[in-house]
């Protein structure tokens, strides 16, 4: 019985990595979409397979239902007609720029991994017993690359949900799944949720406004056309 809960966590770990990784690696931006709701899901059965069955409901309806139509909407799926709909990110980054991106998040990832090697003395979880913790700090670690390489507002909005999620299940193994834990995270959901609704409506607005090219405005002056 020990043995299958442990094969069965080791693989809802190894999916939500995969999940993961797919999202904020897939350039067609509505493949990508589809792909955090497939992390929510494994997220909803991570949560109850860790014992917070409170937190598989916040999950199940916050991360899948209410974030993916979030996600839907500044694609334009719901209204086609009235705005452009978006496909791909088709925004190229300069290899410099990107390596030194890169490089800033690995600085960040290093941060995370000395805070809880050394910080956090005693979890009570432990990443190395459980494999969803162990996820969910690589999950941290692909988040914050993703959110430092990218241009794309909508990928990076992508990058800072899956970015919480890891930062949640982290929070999970220092604390415990108790009832106010679980309150805490679920507080922490619904922000985030918040957030990613208002990050939606602003990036509809962007695009009606200054068009696709707006949407990877990385601080840099627009060329004017000639």
């Amino acid at each position: 019985m020990i043995a299958s809960f442990d094969a069965l966590e080791t693989l809802l770990a190894l999916c939500l990595t995969v999940a993961a990784l797919a999202c904020l690696f897939d350039r067609h931006l509505v493949r990508a979409c589809c792909f955090f709701m497939v992390f929510a899901v494994t997220m909803t059965l991570a949560w109850w397979l860790l014992g917070a069955p409170w937190l598989a409901a916040a999950e199940l309806l916050l991360g899948v239902v209410l974030t993916g139509l979030c996600f839907f909407h500044a694609l334009g799926i719901f209204s086609p007609d009235t705005s452009p709909t978006l496909t791909r990110d088709n925004f190229h980054e300069p290899w410099a720029r990107a390596v030194a991106r890169l490089v800033l998040a690995l600085g960040w990832f290093v941060m995370v991994g000395a805070a809880i090697r050394y910080v956090i003395a005693e979890m009570v979880y432990s990443p190395t017993e459980h494999p969803l913790l162990l996820a969910g700090i690589i999950i941290i670690a692909c988040a914050l690359g993703a959110f430092a390489l990218h241009r794309h507002l909508l990928r990076r909005l992508l990058a800072f949900n899956i970015l919480g999620s890891g930062v949640f299940m982290l929070l999970a193994g220092v604390a415990g799944t108790s009832p106010a834990a679980q309150a805490l995270i679920t507080v922490g959901l619904c922000i985030a949720w918040l957030g990613s609704m208002l990050a939606a409506l602003l990036i509809r607005q962007l695009l009606h406004l200054e068009g696709v090219e707006a949407l990877g405005h990385d601080g840099e002056p627009k060329k004017e056309a000639k």
